[in-house]
Parts: C-alpha cells; structure tokens; sequence
C-alpha cells in the first residue's frame, strides 16, 4: 500500500503531522508493507532565498495578524508540537525560501534516504534555527544521511531536481489540495491536515480492507450436504 504526503518544509503542521502518522503507521500491522512517498508543496513560493526579518513579522505581514495574536499562534502550536515530542522554537525560526530544500529531498528519495533528510530539515528548520535556503546547510544536512556532499552541491547549483519538486505541486493544484500536510492513501483516501493519530489509524485500516479484500474460499466437494456445511461455524443466533 502507498501512501503519499504533500508537505512544506516551512511548515510547523506538516512535522506534527508527520510525528501522528508515524505513530499510527508504527502501531499497523502491515506496516512494513506500506511505501512512504514525500511529496513537495510549498506555502510561499515567492519568499527570497533568505528573508529579513523574524517569523513572527513575516506571518505579521504576510497574514495582516496582530503580533500578539501570532505570538498567541506561536504558543498553541508549540505547546502541540511539545506533546508529540517536537521542541519548538519560533523565536530562532530562520524564514526562508523551502524550494532547494525540496530539491534536496528529491535527491535524498531518489538514493533511499528520503525519510531522513525529511526529518532532518524539518527539526533543522522548526527546532534549531538554521536557515533551510542555505546551500551550506542542506550539503551538511544531506551527507549526514548518507548523501555524497559534490552530488549535492552539483544538483542543487545545476536544479537537477526542479522539475520533480514542480511536477510535485503540480500534482497537488490537480488533486484540489490548498494546504499542507496532505496524506493520499493508495491514491483513494485522502486526509488533510495534522489529524489525531487515531484518525491516521483509521485510514491506514480503511485503506488495507479494500485493497487487501477478503477472497471467500468454496467448499471442496465433500459429498455433505450444502445445508450440513452451512451449519459448521456459529453466529449469534447460536451454533
């Protein structure tokens, strides 16, 4: 079974949804037959390689918010975070352009280290303030999951992967999705947002039964009676 995931980088709920999913995927018992695919989505794809200025006057001018409301924002979401083990900090957050990020993720899904470096940007990104537009930082990022560091910095200088990362939001705009996280689950169920890991578990279930359905074997020819082979299991109305 596939399941696919369109995420941001710059995004706080895409890691809080990622933590619930890995939770209810860790508990299936057909996990290891279940094949994670990141898919790339960005927020703001018009924001520079490096911004001036803090996350909270970035989401101040970007959303038209109060800085008391954002800040307000800042502490429910972190207080979310904290309750799935995630360690946020707005205050260190580095506003940046997430697209060579995406690029990188191509690169680290196309050698088998997609998962990693996923986790990597995002905690780089959410809990310890470095600046994911950085191409010094995704080459460290990268070859701390395994990644070649000249294949790196050759594929991000040449955008090896920009078609990939386009083709991925392209995608999502086809599928009607405007927000991140969203999860497909064998390109049937789709769910959105950093839902309870109760309801990632539900899907996960929902998804297996109708595409693993049960095949009802037909007795073998006996020479019983259909009726007398009808009898042999029990139901509520007895045995």
């Amino acid at each position: 079974m596939k399941v696919e995931i369109w995420s941001d980088i710059a995004c706080p709920w895409c890691y809080i949804g990622k933590r619930r999913f890995e939770k209810a995927l860790a508990a299936f018992p057909h996990r290891d037959e279940v094949e994670v695919q990141w898919r790339s989505y960005q927020l703001d794809p018009t924001l520079p390689d490096h911004h001036d200025g803090t996350e909270l006057d970035y989401l101040v001018d970007r959303k038209g918010m109060s800085r008391a409301q954002v800040s307000q924002m800042f502490d429910q979401v972190t207080s979310i975070a904290a309750d799935e083990g995630l360690r946020y900090d707005f205050g260190s957050v580095v506003v940046a352009n997430s697209f060579a990020g995406h690029e990188l993720l191509h690169l680290a899904k196309a050698r088998g280290v997609g998962d990693e470096v996923k986790e990597a940007l995002l905690s780089a990104h959410f809990e310890h303030g470095e600046d994911i537009g950085d191409r010094e930082v995704l080459v460290r990022i990268g070859t701390q999951a395994g990644l070649d560091a000249d294949e790196i910095a050759r594929d991000l200088a040449t955008h090896t992967w920009r078609d990939a990362v386009v083709a991925d939001i392209t995608a999502a705009n086809s599928l009607g999705i405007r927000g991140v996280p969203f999860f497909v689950l064998d390109e049937k169920y789709g769910v959105s947002g950093a839902q309870p890991t109760e309801l990632f578990t539900q899907a996960l279930e929902q998804a297996w039964r109708e595409s693993h359905p049960l095949v009802m074997l037909q007795p073998v020819a006996t020479g019983i009676a259909t009726d007398a082979a009808d009898t042999v299991a029990c139901g509520p109305d007895g045995c």
